[in-house]
């Protein structure tokens, strides 16, 4: 359970430190606007993104398993840390947080890693897909400018408030949304390496102060974000408080260990690197636990930001300390700057987050498994959508074990590269 900083600082050289600045850099300017809108999405404070994509981000690099791993809040905790909240409020999303990275202490202890490979891939793709669903419809809101006094939890409530309020479309928000989507998206095709999500949503946002359009930005609607990291502090804790959310951390450190996982396999893939399963959970629960002493959200392994990293040259985890510095100095003198960020542009490119989630060049082969795994995948797809995300992971997981048992001699799943 070695920390892989360890193993590469032995052969560490001039040259590799200039190719993790370089990637470290290119990664924090995809990062911070994607955890300015997770957070904002999860229903907390804009700044909680930073402070989670900081703390986080540098102990999941300092301690993990993976040479390449970008940690943070990702698309995938939207749904449970906007459930938590509601339920809860932020500090019971806190204390599940830190109750969460102690479970992923212990499995690591334990070496629960190595179950990732009894993890029904249907069962992830299920859910990955009905949590896509969820943050799309959450967006709609801010992507088009509407005008909703209470937007429901729930996933119908949620489509029945924003289609009666569709005669409040705010084009002017519409028009920088589908502006910074088709710049994203573009900046993506032209130049795969360049960090277009910043540069999209900047331009925008800044067409969004140039003009004076009525459009709600960050500043508008949360004030000024903070320029320096809050105190960390222990959450309050309380035999029934604990009981109370033990479910929702157990959810969140499930999601955090196999996301986390994911990402490091598919990264292997694209360096030829070996991560160490054991180690990756140990820095997941370190890594949650730190980002609740300083009032973050539950993180984990970010995929789309993995990959960004070894596209970009990363080698080594010193990328994604650089990386958590990067955003650092950005909190610390270019706070204000925030505030001018348009809410449609951050509501855009969750939208097109959600997309990727959901993979969807990867529908119709699901479509030509065997009958099993369709169902187990619509059944968990459904159930995070309409139900609760606890419930379709314990149906999920659970329905997954009962066919391999009844299968016998069926071999461990043979996980396909996700591209979120």
């Amino acid at each position: 359970m070695t920390p892989k900083i360890l193993t590469t600082l032995q052969t560490y050289s001039g040259p590799l430190f200039l190719a993790d600045l370089f990637a470290g850099v290119t990664v924090a300017l995809v990062a911070i606007p994607l955890s300015l809108a997770i957070a904002i999405a999860s229903g907390a404070d804009p700044a909680a993104g930073l402070v989670t994509a900081i703390i986080a981000g540098f102990l999941i690099s300092a301690l993990g398993g993976s040479r390449v791993q970008i940690g943070g809040p990702t698309g995938a905790f939207i749904v449970v840390v906007f459930g938590v909240i509601a339920a809860h409020g932020y500090d019971g999303l806190v204390l599940a947080t830190f109750m969460a990275g102690i479970i992923l202490v212990l499995a690591g202890l334990m070496r629960a890693g190595n179950l990732i490979s009894f993890v029904p891939e249907a069962v992830v793709n299920g859910f990955t897909i009905g949590i896509a669903i969820i943050i799309a419809a959450s967006q709609v809101r801010d992507l088009f400018g509407l005008q909703v006094e209470h937007l429901p939890a729930e996933f119908v409530g949620k489509v029945e408030a924003l289609w009666a309020a569709r005669s409040s479309v705010n084009w002017h928000a519409l028009g920088i949304g589908a502006a910074t989507m088709a710049l994203i998206a573009g900046l993506r095709r032209i130049a795969p390496r360049f960090p277009g999500l910043i540069v999209a949503v900047g331009l925008t946002s800044a067409a969004v102060a140039l003009l004076d359009l009525p459009v709600e930005t960050i500043g508008s609607r949360f004030g000024a974000l903070p320029s320096q990291l809050p105190a960390p502090r222990l959450p309050g804790v309380g035999l029934d408080r604990i009981v109370e959310l033990l479910p929702s951390a157990f959810v969140i450190a499930f999601l955090a260990g196999v996301e986390s996982l994911l990402s490091a396999m598919v990264a292997d893939r694209m360096t030829g690197g070996q991560y160490r399963r054991n180690a990756e959970v140990m820095a997941q629960g370190a890594a949650n636990i730190g980002s609740a002493l300083f009032g973050g959200l539950p993180a984990t392994g970010a995929i789309a930001r993995t990959a960004t990293n070894v596209r970009a040259g990363g080698k080594t985890p010193i990328a994604g300390i650089v990386h958590a510095f990067t955003i650092l100095l950005a909190v610390l003198f270019a706070a204000p700057l925030a505030g001018y960020l348009a809410m449609p542009a951050l509501a855009g490119l969750l939208m097109l987050t959600a997309w990727n989630m959901s993979e969807p060049h990867k529908w119709r082969g699901y479509l030509s498994e065997e009958a099993a795994n369709i169902v187990l995948l619509l059944i968990t797809l459904v159930l995070t959508v309409v139900a609760d995300l606890t419930i379709a992971i314990g149906v999920g997981v659970s329905l997954g074990l009962a066919i391999r048992l009844r299968r016998r001699h069926v071999p461990p799943a043979d996980w396909n590269t996700p591209d979120r």
